[in-house]
């Protein structure tokens, strides 16, 4: 048993490295290019160009399932937090979490406020949320700034991790979480990303099975009489083609699964209806109609 586990360790270790690695040349491939860009390219010019054929298709129609908030939903004080995955910068446009809250920000416009995060900063994220609650920044959360406040936290692999510390975090403050997804959730050290906390209304995680790294396949309410699970759905890559051209070859060669459910337009679709259906206060996203968009 202790050879297993130390097999599986082990494993984990040179999937995690293989993706470090494969980013970090990402990085440094995009470093060369933005210092080989002219004066006259804008950073706006530099985004378009780091826009790539997987997030075109992950993102084709996922705006169809977002819809402008009404009147009572913009009074309300709406912050949504996205994390990354492994050691991708939250700047990266080439990921679709990044991408996914520019989207967000457009059709929700000044009716919400959101932002990614690396998952290695999520003291800065409790602080950014914290500060976004104290609506009067006088430095106190009152109990009416605390019932305003819709929060949402989504993220990939580690960045899913994250999400479920950080809302547990919120709940040691006495803070309400509307929602936090979980794409294919690989647990940090030191964190457990299996039991979604009392303050958290509806949770759902999205998984697969396959590669070097592969997500949590179940999580549990600590107080189901508190928090709605809207389901563990298990996605499956066998006979299914997903760009997963984001990443270098390396990545995608030793661990492609973990990174088409991040690339999956159908997870993506899914985590749009469900933001959009509780943010308008509209008919909730239940488990059945859920798995009725993910069947292939």
């Amino acid at each position: 048993m202790a050879t297993n586990r130390r097999k599986k360790t082990l494993t984990a270790a040179l999937a995690i490295c293989v993706t470090c690695l494969g980013t970090a040349s990402a990085q440094l491939a995009s470093s060369r290019q933005l210092s080989a860009l002219s004066s006259n390219d804008s950073i706006v010019a530099l985004r378009e160009k780091a826009r790539n054929k997987p997030l075109q298709e992950a993102f084709q129609s996922v705006s169809l399932r977002l819809h402008p908030l009404d009147d009572r939903a913009t009074a309300r004080n709406i912050i949504i937090i996205g994390f990354v995955g492994g050691f991708v910068s939250d700047d990266d446009v080439k990921h679709p979490e990044v991408q996914f809250a520019a989207l967000l920000r457009n059709t929700y416009s000044s009716g919400i406020h959101t932002e990614v995060f690396s998952n290695h900063h999520g003291k800065e994220a409790l602080h950014r949320v914290l500060q976004r609650v104290d609506l009067n920044g006088d430095g106190r959360i009152s109990d009416s700034e605390k019932e305003q406040a819709d929060i949402v936290i989504y993220g990939h692999s580690w960045g899913a991790s994250q999400t479920v510390t950080l809302a547990r975090a919120l709940g040691e403050q006495g803070l309400p979480v509307l929602l936090t997804i979980q794409v294919d959730s690989v647990r940090k050290p030191g964190q457990e990303d299996s039991i979604i906390t009392p303050n958290v209304k509806n949770a759902i995680n999205f998984y697969q099975t396959k590669g070097l790294i592969h997500g949590r396949s179940t999580i549990q309410a600590a107080d189901p009489t508190q928090t709605r699970i809207l389901g563990n759905f298990q996605m499956d890559y066998r006979n299914r083609r997903i760009n997963c051209d984001n990443y270098p070859w390396l990545a995608r060669h030793f661990d492609k699964p973990h990174h088409k459910i991040e690339n999956d337009p159908r997870v993506w679709n899914q985590i749009a209806s469900g933001i959009d259906s509780e943010l308008s206060k509209t008919t909730p996203m239940v488990a059945g109609s859920v798995q009725s968009e993910l069947m292939p």
